[in-house]
């Protein structure tokens, strides 16, 4: 009955996934399936501490900034979703296959977010796609992902069969090579499609309606001098709308698409907070003339303020008020209730209630303590410019804890602990960034979904129906049996995780190829796809959750995209293990 509960909990959003979670793991206690201990177990779960752990080094990574260069050379030609995609799903699949899913995912994922806000597509059709290509790569080799490495473990612990050989790091690649290219074909063409427009939780929560002007000026030796608005792509490129051109003392409005750029032209673009921020850090031919000499200070932060109506700035003009030298911070945007201004913008007077966007220095905060001029609305974004040490240190610390791990010479906890308590005491990042950025309520349907796994062991629903749809596939022979430890192994998957899948069906499907008398890889290795390449919902592989959130996505979503690849995938293992081991 909690399954069932479960199930239509998820599916119809009716209490949201983390209370769905409590009201199951209290019904368990209650009844005494479960334990305290049993139940609050998985909070205390490596796994759990290493999905956190991976998520809090990717919000540093985004705040830092540091691979946007090393990702824009991919994904720079990407101007449309379908062809963000495509790139992501050939790049990222075959980099899966030799660093482990988890992490990649955590890296990417600021990167997708940038993207989609950039180029205005939905966050919710990359991010599915991104966790879907980790998966697709990862099953692609022993090491790609941690539950290979799980079955490979059983494998030669040899309780069953001894003395059985270690899987060889390319046993999985017959069927996670095809799969890569048949699943990322399937993402692209038609899976995408099924993903609903969503903005993901932290941009609904974000989202700012309101317009602002920023004023931007073409450098000298731009790329964009000599080309027409039209050829450069300069609105979608930005993500602003230019709306005025001055030019000495020429001033075009209404701007026409065939305008062609000269050096030194002042552009006055409209957009929102999310994408000027962005504008900062674009390398795109132009710089904002205010930005100035914070554009070499190693903090800065934007920030949305609006002017107080007793404000002694009220009537004039920024060029007047030396607002930089007196609040250490300077203005890059300005929005008046959506009125549209003309000229430079330090040429505007201020008005009572004109919100402001802000590029501010470290000692913003100290300087506005006692002043009425205006009150600070929200912090839009955190800019960490950390030197060639520091980001040396960061990207590559980073990959040394990833490989290292991969190759079994540390835990990824403890690497990624010492790693994070280094970026600590070296200033890369800050304690109070990282309690406010840990995603707690991911972090309680982890941990409640282990115990909802452990229920499903210890009353014997798992084995039951384990046993049971064996029997039903049993006199339809290898293949037959197959098929059925394939299904039997990925709706485990599905809810009860993918290790605790694989603990249960492993000694069934090799005590089954051994009353056949026949080759026991086939048995193994299906186990291993079939619990790895879990589409089907965002509990079933920790990639799907780490974008569950961020993506904005409803349970039925995943079961919507992830149930046909699951069958394909389904469909291809048991076709290519019959075809090489039959």
């Amino acid at each position: 009955m909690v399954l069932i509960f479960l199930v239509v909990s998820l599916y119809k959003e009716i209490v949201g996934p983390a209370m769905t979670f409590i009201i199951a793991a209290i019904v368990l206690g209650v009844t005494q399936v479960l334990s305290p201990a049993e139940i609050l177990g998985g909070f205390a779960n490596e796994q759990v501490a290493v999905i956190l752990l991976l998520l809090l080094l990717g919000e540093i990574f985004r705040k830092t900034s540091v691979l946007d260069i090393f990702f824009d050379k991919i994904f720079q030609s990407a101007k449309s979703e379908r062809g963000f995609t495509t790139r992501m799903m050939f790049v990222v699949a075959p980099l899966s296959a030799f660093l482990n899913n988890t992490p990649l995912v955590a890296i990417l994922m600021p990167y997708v977010h940038n993207w989609s806000t950039r180029n205005k597509v939905a966050v919710s059709k990359l991010m599915m796609p991104l966790s879907f290509a980790t998966i697709l790569g990862g099953c692609a080799t022993l090491i790609g992902t941690s539950t290979n490495l799980v079955v490979n473990g059983l494998v030669t612990d040899g309780k069953i069969i001894p003395n059985l050989p270690s899987l060889g790091i390319f046993d999985f690649s017959a069927v996670g090579i095809p799969m890569i290219i048949i699943g990322s074909i399937y993402i692209i063409f038609i899976g995408q499609k099924m993903i609903p427009e969503k903005q993901g939780v932290t941009k609904q929560i974000n989202e700012i309606n309101r317009k602002y002007i920023v004023e931007a000026r073409i450098k000298k030796g731009s790329n964009l001098i000599g080309k027409t608005i039209s050829e450069s792509g300069i609105n979608k490129e930005t993500g602003l709308y230019l709306f005025e051109i001055l030019r000495d003392d020429i001033r075009i409005t209404a701007v026409p698409d065939d305008t062609i750029f000269m050096e030194e032209d002042i552009l006055l673009f409209l957009g929102n907070t999310d994408s000027i921020a962005n504008f900062l850090d674009s390398k795109n031919g132009m710089i904002i003339p205010s930005v100035g000499m914070f554009a070499r200070k190693k903090n800065t932060d934007v920030l949305e303020i609006v002017i107080s109506h007793n404000s002694m700035l009220i009537n004039r003009t920024l060029k007047s008020v030396n607002f930089r030298a007196k609040y250490d911070a300077t203005v890059i945007a300005v929005h008046r209730n959506g009125e549209t201004f003309s000229g430079q913008i330090s040429d505007i007077e201020i008005k009572p209630g004109d919100a402001l966007l802000l590029l501010t220095g470290s000692y913003f905060e100290e300087r506005i303590k006692n002043t009425n001029d205006f009150y600070l609305i929200s912090k839009i974004r955190e800019i960490r410019r950390l030197g060639v040490a520091r980001t040396t240190y960061l990207v590559a610390g980073s990959l040394a804890v990833i490989v290292f791990s991969a190759f079994g010479i540390i835990k990824l906890f403890t690497g990624l602990l010492f790693l994070i308590t280094t970026l600590v005491l070296l200033k890369i990042t800050r304690p109070k960034d990282l309690v406010n950025s840990i995603d707690y309520e991911l972090a309680l349907i982890i941990a409640l979904s282990l115990a909802l796994g452990i229920a499903m062991m210890k009353s014997g629903v798992a084995s039951m129906f384990a046993e049971g749809i064996i029997t039903v596939f049993r006199p339809l022979g290898k293949v037959g049996v197959l098929a059925g430890i394939y299904f039997i192994t990925t709706i485990l998957a599905a809810f009860i995780t993918n290790k605790a899948a694989v603990a249960v069906i492993f000694p069934v499907s090799l005590n089954l190829a051994l009353e056949l008398n026949t080759d026991p890889m086939p048995f193994i290795l299906v186990v291993a796809f079939a619990a790895a390449a879990n589409f089907m919902t965002p509990i079933g592989y920790q990639t799907n959750l780490m974008v569950y959130g961020p993506g904005g996505y409803k349970f039925k979503d995943f079961l919507r995209v992830g149930t046909p690849l699951t069958v394909m995938y389904m469909i291809v293992s048991i076709i290519i293990l019959s075809l090489i081991y039959f």
